[in-house]
């Protein structure tokens, strides 16, 4: 291998894949980290599935050009959709959030009855139930479409969400899935709420976070490709270097990606993918 550090790619439709990247950082040490969140055109949940993979394989293109050793589709909605599509298209390894999820909802699931909550295009897709099915898991998936926009206002702790939260889980966890004993948060704005999440969510629920999942999955990845990425903490902290590009505001992915990402985010350049 040359002495170049690895380069991860890391692509979402908007800023929910930086809960990704917050989880990547945490497990990954000694490499760099590309960022492409395509906000010009979110969301993707209401596009067709040929509109949504051209994108994302346009913006995983772009990646690849940037130096891009291994893609992470950090989107629900791009994974269900065309993640075989933008496997086939690109070049290097390309792993989505859905099948890592799947795998520790699994893991930890004594009774195999699931609930997964996600956006409508998500849900629609049947993405979890099928990669949890597969695994010899039951799974029950709902839409919570106002979490997104509400995570986005800010509100993570707010009264209203906690309602809204509230009713959403009551309605996934009824029938033969009362007794559901794990949680998947199917979307990427979802950890931002994973304490209010777990204070409305029946008691027995584990909760397990796709953006979490999917970061030790590309650490396992990255150490069988790369042997020299390392997970020292001093290290990553040293040399972790992270270039953001959007398609949209600069300013607004800067003032609202902090939140999601933890950290203050510099230097975001804007890019112009021409349909």
């Amino acid at each position: 291998m040359s002495k170049r550090r690895p380069s991860i790619g890391v692509f979402d439709s908007g800023f929910g894949g930086l809960t990704v990247l917050k989880a990547l950082l945490e497990v990954i040490a000694g490499a760099d980290f590309i960022y492409f969140g395509d906000t010009a055109r979110l969301p993707y949940g209401s596009k067709s599935v040929d509109t949504v993979a051209r994108y994302a394989v346009d913006s995983s293109h772009y990646l690849e050009s940037h130096g891009a050793q291994l893609l992470v589709i950090a989107c629900n909605t791009a994974t269900a959709l065309a993640l075989d599509r933008i496997t086939a298209a690109t070049h290097v390894p390309v792993i989505g959030v859905v099948e890592p999820g799947a795998d520790s909802a699994a893991a930890v699931s004594k009774n195999k009855r699931i609930v997964v909550i996600g956006t409508e295009a998500t849900v629609s897709s049947q993405a979890y139930s099928k990669a949890l099915a597969a695994r010899g898991m039951q799974a029950t998936e709902k839409a919570c479409p106002l979490l997104v926009p509400l995570v986005e206002e800010g509100w993570v702790e707010h009264p209203v969400t906690k309602q809204v939260a509230g009713i959403y889980l009551g309605e996934a966890f009824q029938g033969e899935f009362e007794d559901a004993d794990v949680l998947v948060l199917g979307c990427t704005h979802y950890p931002l709420l994973k304490p209010l999440l777990q204070s409305v969510a029946p008691a027995h629920v584990t909760i397990v976070d796709s953006a979490e999942s999917t970061a030790r999955a590309v650490a396992r990845r990255m150490r069988a490709l790369l042997p020299q990425v390392d997970d020292g903490e001093d290290e990553r902290r040293a040399q972790a270097r992270l270039k953001f590009f959007a398609t949209d505001s600069v300013e607004k992915f800067q003032r609202l990606g902090q939140r999601f990402l933890g950290r203050s985010i510099e230097g975001v350049q804007h890019v112009d993918l021409k349909e």
